[in-house]
């Protein structure tokens, strides 16, 4: 297949801002399907690619599903991703191996808080993006508020391609700022396209829109710019401008429309094929683990040796499903592949090309391709070669997780199957994650907010038959220490034979730039030089669990410039409790303090409940960032607030809002908690350490 006709595209934005009823508009007219349903539609059959149950009952993406369709020529791979923070890994792997995507707003309330973290994902791996204002159908709809939050919350430099003809219920279509035309949608699905000359009383207006365009393209493209100056621009040398500005990451194009009245999803699709980049055109590299992870560019070269990537599985019907972005080479079925993490070499059994949860065989894909291979054994984030050639594709940024839940099967059958669960969720999601308490024997799960786990739980129960018990949710505690302590520790131990010394001296103090840091100070050999390692291992032991309330220690830096070695009773095991002995000695003397989850909580809502959505957040302990209401009587609300205070926070909005008010939130950084709440905590740890010892 020509490279140059490939387009890898993610579809991006904040939860409801339409984003599946785009695809599922896109689907219809590339003809991959032949009848829309909408996503919360009445005739129960849900969008085409919410293809999980549970999407279809909540109406929302839980899961990323892939699918491809032809537009004009060009072969374009779609990722449809969720918008809920709570499933935000969904759309970080999705970036990681896209070469462009679309980020979607909604016309009505512009930039979210889920769009500033999707927005940071595709800086992350430099993917350009055009920008897609929907809704414009909607009461309150105004793009051009949306551009100026572009700017000011995003820092994009957007530029409109498009004007809407008319706004609100009195959407007509839209006047293309390129060909200067106007663009009109009707027939029963948008379909039939008319192009006809710009309103007269729009006229001024595009003019004016047109040459704000022009001004910003010739800032970063010379050919344009000389064009200007001759007098001499053609719409070609316009898209050309376009394309070069959006892949240098220069420019956001801005597009609009609206997906569910079937305005502007054809010239999005032209867009896309015109602006967003084929695979030869975005650098993609990998480490060689041969060569000290020294960087190596790849080639969108079909005929070089393979370098492909597995960024998402599923359990399919017929064993594993793993998603595969093809780099370089050519990866085809009944080949011999190499999973470079484990050195396991499989057998290719079947290949096969997405359109959500349904599949076409094919025989070999090419670099830039997206597609799936079968049965395979392996891990999110593995990458597989011919065997030729042992590199590593770059991991992808997994957050730590918030909150986790105590689980227990009720019955035996329903713990088999709860194991078979767990460990398929792992494998599949790097942001759940499941570990068992060893005092109390309970399996734990964690995850990124209560949504998340809730959709696993509920997961377990559907797709495995496993009935599980879930304990109250438990926020993700760290302990630090807020001041430097010295210490100087002996451990020694005589008993027959050989005994125990080590003596360690040194310092430890708060640490901002990272979890932990361990640093070697001592001269003249005072501790044997392999001997060192052995302390750091016996600090690191006592990270797990703090001497507060047994949550993990973190942001501390430990310094040994002192010691002593005994020529006999000195050994590895002597340093590391030497070590654990200083830790122990010291912790509670460096100021120790509880630091809790906070996060970053937008409330929107009815500007009439504004008071009591402020009211809501302050009660639990929120700081209020900003408030701000639009032309359309809607209020938002950003505050910071614990995460332990958000439990149980959408019925408490519900009930105060009629229902009528909806939030996100995401993890935002860790902050001391108050004294009376430690005591609390403090006091509740020591009570559960006092009833396991009975």
């Amino acid at each position: 297949m020509d490279l140059a006709k490939i387009r890898n595209i993610g579809i991006s934005a904040h939860i409801d801002s339409g984003k599946t009823t785009l695809t599922e508009r896109i689907l219809f007219y590339t003809k991959r399907i032949h009848a829309i349903h909408e996503v919360k539609g009445k005739d129960g059959v849900g969008a085409k690619m919410d293809s999980m149950e549970l999407e279809r009952e909540r109406g929302i993406t839980i899961q990323s599903a892939a699918t491809h369709c032809f537009w004009k020529g060009n072969h374009i791979n779609i990722i449809d991703t969720p918008g809920h923070v709570d499933f935000t890994i969904e759309v970080e792997r999705a970036l990681r191996v896209l070469d462009g995507a679309i980020l979607v707003l909604c016309g009505v309330a512009g930039v979210q808080s889920q769009s500033l973290t999707v927005d940071r994902q595709m800086r992350r791996y430099n993917v350009p993006r055009i920008v897609f204002i929907n809704k414009l159908d909607r009461s309150g709809a105004n793009p051009f508020k949306a551009k100026d939050q572009l700017r000011e919350k995003l820092h994009l430099n957007p530029v409109f391609l498009q004007l809407p003809i008319g706004l609100e219920d009195k959407l007509e279509g839209l006047v293309d700022l390129i060909e200067m035309k106007g663009y009109y949608f009707a027939g029963p699905n948008g379909e039939d396209i008319t192009i006809k000359e710009i309103p007269a009383d729009m006229k001024a207006d595009a003019d004016k829109w047109h040459a704000d365009m022009l001004d910003a393209l010739s800032l970063h493209d010379d050919a344009l710019a000389e064009a200007m100056l001759e007098e001499k621009v053609t719409p070609e040398i316009i898209r050309a401008a376009i394309r070069n500005s959006t892949i240098g990451l220069k420019i956001a194009p801005v597009m609009m429309g609206s997906a569910y009245k079937n305005k502007g999803v054809q010239l999005l699709l032209d867009g896309v094929n015109a602006y967003l980049p084929n695979p030869s055109e975005v650098e993609n590299s990998a480490v060689d683990l041969d060569k000290n992870e020294e960087k190596v560019v790849l080639s969108s070269d079909a005929n070089a040796p393979l370098v492909s990537l597995a960024f998402k599985l599923e359990d399919g019907r017929f064993g594993q499903l793993s998603y595969v972005r093809i780099y370089q080479g050519q990866l085809a079925k009944g080949m011999e592949i190499t999973n470079t993490r484990t050195g396991k070499r499989h057998k290719v059994g079947r290949l096969v090309r997405m359109h959500s949860d349904d599949m076409e065989e094919i025989e070999v894909s090419d670099p830039g391709d997206i597609v799936a291979m079968f049965g395979i054994d392996c891990n999110s984030g593995d990458t597989f070669t011919d065997g030729k050639l042992n590199y590593a594709m770059s991991s992808m940024f997994v957050p730590d997780a918030v909150i986790s839940l105590s689980i227990a099967p009720k019955d035996n059958k329903s713990q088999t199957n709860m194991s078979k669960a767990l460990r398929r969720f792992t494998k599949e999601d790097p942001t759940f994650r499941v570990s068992s308490d060893p005092e109390t024997n309970e399996t734990i799960i964690q995850g990124m907010g209560e949504l998340h786990l809730e959709v696993y739980v509920e997961r377990m129960k559907r797709e495995y038959n496993a009935e599980v018990v879930t304990g109250a949710p438990r926020v993700a505690y760290r302990e630090t220490i807020t001041r430097r302590v010295e210490f100087t520790y002996l451990h020694k131990k005589q008993t027959g034979g050989s005994g125990q010394y080590g003596k360690v001296g040194g310092f430890m103090e708060p640490y901002a730039d990272g979890n932990y840091q361990f640093v070697d100070d001592v001269v003249g050999g005072v501790i044997p030089r392999e001997y060192i390692p052995s302390c750091d291992k016996g600090f690191q032991s006592m990270l797990a669990k703090g001497q507060l309330i047994g949550a993990p220690v973190t942001n501390i830096s430990i310094t040994i410039n002192d010691g002593a070695a005994h020529a006999v009773d000195s050994s590895d095991a002597a340093f590391q409790e030497a070590a654990r002995g200083a830790f122990r000695e010291s912790f509670p003397k460096a100021g120790p303090q509880i630091l809790e989850p906070i996060m970053k909580v937008a409330v929107e809502g009815p500007s009439e409940f504004q008071g009591g959505m402020t009211g809501l957040l302050l009660q639990r302990r929120g700081i209020i960032m900003n408030t701000a209401e639009d032309d359309s009587g809607f209020s938002k609300v950003e505050a910071e607030v614990p995460l332990a205070e958000m439990f149980g926070f959408s019925t408490a909005l519900r009930s105060a809002t009629q229902g009528k008010a909806e939030f996100t939130m995401e993890f935002a950084k860790y902050s001391p908690v108050p004294n009376s709440i430690a005591d609390e905590l403090i006091k509740k740890h020591r009570a559960e350490e006092e009833k396991k010892k009975k």
